[in-house]
């Protein structure tokens, strides 16, 4: 790919992901992210097919500025299941208040919007599968409390971890990274270890 085209690409993610930031959500257009960009509206759909790829590709690409396969690659060094539950908590509590900008959009905007549900479903799915290694490694280690099926411990670990969650500790309450961290940790083995 050219470095021009990459460039091109590169100015539309930025010129989305400003946008969406900037107006929760709503209303940002092919044509808005095109002057924003400032490309035609032709150029923006000859690097993304439709509206739902581009709001896809810039989950995606603001994962990557904010480097989240590094973050993740942290748990892979976790050797238990009371472990990777502890380092995932940490990652994913420093993680949301670098992107709650554009979470937060996507969370606005996806009743009405197909591309940002289609997004936000996108980013979503890797957090239910991180809350599935977790409780997968409790269970398979015998420290899953024994009142939970791994379909509803899930489940509930996603809703847990969830930015609506986060928000409403965070944002509500004025709780500080490094307590929503602890705390969620604490409450998050007390639902979930095996006493």
């Amino acid at each position: 790919m050219s470095s021009e085209m990459m460039d091109t690409k590169t100015r539309i993610l930025k010129a989305t992901w400003q946008l969406m930031e900037q107006r929760h959500g709503l209303g940002v257009k092919m044509s808005d992210i095109a002057k924003e960009a400032g490309i035609s509206r032709q150029a923006v759909y000859l690097h993304y097919a439709s509206r739902t790829e581009l709001m896809i590709a810039t989950v995606h690409y603001v994962d990557e500025v904010k480097g989240l396969n590094d973050r993740l690659k942290q748990l892979e060094t976790a050797t238990t299941g009371k472990a990777l539950l502890e380092r995932s908590v940490e990652v994913w509590g420093n993680y949301i208040p670098e992107i709650y900008g554009l979470a937060k959009a996507l969370l606005i905007a996806r009743e009405t919007d197909e591309a940002a549900a289609a997004a936000w479903n996108d980013c979503m799915f890797c957090l239910k599968e991180t809350c599935k290694k977790i409780i997968e490694a409790l269970d398979k280690e015998g420290s899953l409390a024994s009142e939970w099926s791994i379909d509803e411990a899930v489940d509930m670990l996603w809703t847990l971890l969830s930015i609506q969650n986060w928000e409403q500790l965070k944002i509500e309450d004025n709780w500080s990274t490094n307590q929503y961290i602890i705390l969620m940790t604490t409450v998050i083995k007390r639902t979930f270890v095996e006493k």
